[in-house]
């Protein structure tokens, strides 16, 4: 008969525990893994020059084992999987222990010893049938499974036909096709468990599992694309329109809604903390149009890392909730660009490009683009845009001789070589355009026209072969890879395409396909813009001339393809098979009833009751004549 076991159990748990922490450990020696053997390429901390050392040393620091515990997902799955190792030891042990699982053992169950005769083991049935009785324990289940437990002993060593099936099968009913036990321990058996056990079982059933499947809903339910919560999509529908300018965007992203609940100033500390960051920008910052608390903090931040004034914060919770924002920013800033696409708002969604360039580089609008150069501040700069040889930006700069770059008199060697090793490092590239249509000999473009624009980026400053790497942006805590986006609007400000191109290759090619506008002549703007550096953007004109395409030669079909296309398709085939066997079985019909048709219309037409009176009178009349004729016979055959 069936019980509960607590063998069964551990074998069980045990197994079910290996389902969870087999992979676990795994993804846990992976993390480690990375951690402890990633190298510096790998997390961004290169040094290309003495700028970015910090930032280098910044990332080495962070990527240690404490930032795994700082990930909250990694944290609760090392918790929960030390738990569950520390279980699946305790039940090791126990199976160790313990680890028969239950059989039919009559002695054992009669608590003699093997081979006991006939009166130690009525001596103990009587002891323990009395112990065990259901009167003696009412309600308790497990007395109760004890009780049958020993009369089944005692009856298959009485019994001669059942100890021989116990002897050759192990069972006392004879051979059986399964046996198996409940792999739950006993104590659930115990009626003083069985409330803790309804208690528990409520608990996990009505109470933990909802709330994990609930919370799991509503965290996933919250987020689109990108991981962009909906809130904020929402937020920068709103919010972004045709005529949002640079100087605003700050503030937009603030407001984003990663920010909302995590920047509120808690305390009055914090608001002082925040009151200080203030005193550092605001007489460079728009006035803010909302006055929330949280979006006034992140405002402040954000303001205080593009105005490079973020090493003047005093408190290290706005450090480290400045660095988060910054975390999330690239992710929020391609966000904005999707929804300015959306919206079709072309110059807005240059205006969050150039955005993006000054978080990267911690600049804003009025800033020079020289001052990306590494060790240069605004004195530096001051003097290399005025007198002769002056550059007027980054890329005037690059292209002097090097020997006439201004800006370095106080520099060391070292600075002076990481300028130089800076101006070889940023991308140089080459744009070129070609406008075709594709699988078209003509080169004439006419209305309705699948039309491409091919869009080749070279970057001169990589040799052949050679791949983009990270961004040079000291400022910006985190590593960024190189990308490009490539825009194709009319001049009327409509967007045609607008991509992130990641490819770090030296040669990339882009296509942009449209259909041809109405006759006449356009002109596109091209725009490439870099999603990290300031001042390296280009901009270039399309033109295009569509043509009447009425004017093209009449299309011929051939007479091939003008039979295949008399011929019917597989479903007309089967259609025309239906219709075929539907006219058969009607053709049938109509042969039945020209069969019927050969018949006298007697046989088909009902008679009416006057005939039928006059058919049986002729047949009278009938009868008549024979009889009649049949006397006559007689009288001369009597002649």
């Amino acid at each position: 008969m069936l019980q509960y076991d607590n063998s069964a159990f551990y074998f069980f748990a045990l197994s079910f525990i290996t389902i969870y922490l087999v992979p676990s450990w795994i993804y846990i020696a992976k993390s480690f893994k990375k951690v402890l053997f990633a190298d510096d390429a790998s997390i961004g901390a290169v040094s290309r020059t003495s700028a970015e050392k910090a930032k280098a040393d910044a990332l080495k620091k962070d990527s240690g084992i404490s930032k795994l515990f700082k990930s909250r997902k990694f944290l609760y799955n090392f918790v929960i999987t030390i738990a569950c190792t520390i279980l699946f030891f305790w039940l090791l042990f126990s199976v160790k222990e313990d680890g028969i699982v239950n059989s039919f053992d009559p002695f054992n169950i009669l608590e003699i010893d093997s081979g006991a005769d006939t009166k130690t083991i009525k001596k103990a049935y009587r002891t323990l049938s009395l112990k065990y009785h259901p009167d003696k324990n009412p309600g308790n289940r497990e007395a109760e499974a004890k009780f049958m437990m020993v009369s089944k002993a005692y009856e298959s060593l009485t019994n001669e036909e059942s100890r021989e099936n116990w002897e050759k099968y192990g069972n006392p009913d004879g051979k059986q096709s399964l046996e198996v036990s409940i792999g739950l321990p006993n104590f659930l058996l115990q009626t003083q468990y069985r409330n803790l056990v309804l208690v528990v079982y409520l608990i996990f059933m009505v109470g933990i599992i909802p709330f994990c499947v609930w919370t799991y809903y509503s965290d996933s339910s919250k987020f689109g694309e990108k991981d962009i919560m909906y809130d904020t999509y929402s937020w920068f529908h709103n919010t972004l329109n045709e005529h949002t300018l640079v100087k605003w965007l700050p503030e937009v992203m603030a407001a984003s809604a990663e920010f909302r609940n995590h920047n509120v100033p808690k305390t009055a500390e914090d608001k002082k903390d925040v009151s200080q960051v203030m005193g550092l920008v605001k007489t460079n910052m728009q006035k803010p149009k909302h006055s929330l608390p949280a979006i006034v903090k992140s405002n402040v931040l954000l303001h205080a890392h593009l105005m490079r004034k973020s090493d003047q914060i005093e408190s290290e919770q706005l450090q480290d909730d400045l660095n988060r924002m910054l975390r999330l920013s690239t992710s929020l800033n391609d966000a904005m660009i999707a929804v300015c696409k959306h919206q079709d708002h072309m110059q807005t969604a240059m205006n969050c490009i150039e955005f993006g360039q000054y978080l990267t580089q911690a600049m804003w609008v009025k800033d020079s683009s020289l001052l990306q150069l590494p060790h240069f501040t605004e004195e530096e700069v001051k003097h290399a845009e005025k007198g002769k040889g002056k550059a007027a930006n980054i890329v005037e700069y690059r292209d002097q001789p090097d020997d006439q770059k201004k800006g370095m008199a106080t520099f060391t060697e070292e600075q002076k070589s990481d300028v130089l090793n800076y101006l070889k490092m940023i991308p140089d590239i080459d744009v070129q355009t070609k406008v075709y249509v594709d699988d078209d000999e003509d080169s004439n473009v006419y209305e309705g026209d699948l039309c491409t624009v091919n869009v080749m980026l070279t970057r001169k400053n990589l040799e052949k072969g050679e791949k983009a790497g990270l961004i040079h942006a000291p400022y910006f805590p985190f590593p960024k890879q190189e990308a490009w986006w490539i825009i194709l609007g009319t001049k009327e400000g409509k967007i045609i395409h607008i991509e992130k191109v990641v490819d770090p290759s030296r040669v990339v090619e882009h296509e942009i396909k449209f259909l041809a506008p109405r006759v006449g002549e356009y002109e596109f703007d091209l725009f490439v813009k870099s999603n990290a550096y300031v001042g390296l953007d280009q901009h270039q004109k399309i033109k295009l001339t569509t043509l009447d395409n009425s004017v093209l030669p009449e299309f011929k079909v051939h007479p091939d393809d003008a039979e295949l296309d008399d011929e019917p398709t597989l479903f007309e085939e089967m259609l025309n098979a239906n219709v075929e066997d539907d006219s058969d079985d009607d053709s049938d019909d109509s042969d039945d009833d020209s069969d019927d048709d050969d018949e006298p219309d007697e046989a088909i037409a009902p008679k009416s009751e006057a005939d039928m009176k006059k058919d049986r009178l002729k047949n009278a009349r009938n009868q008549d004549d024979d009889s009649d004729s049949d006397d006559d016979a007689e009288e001369v055959y009597a002649d």
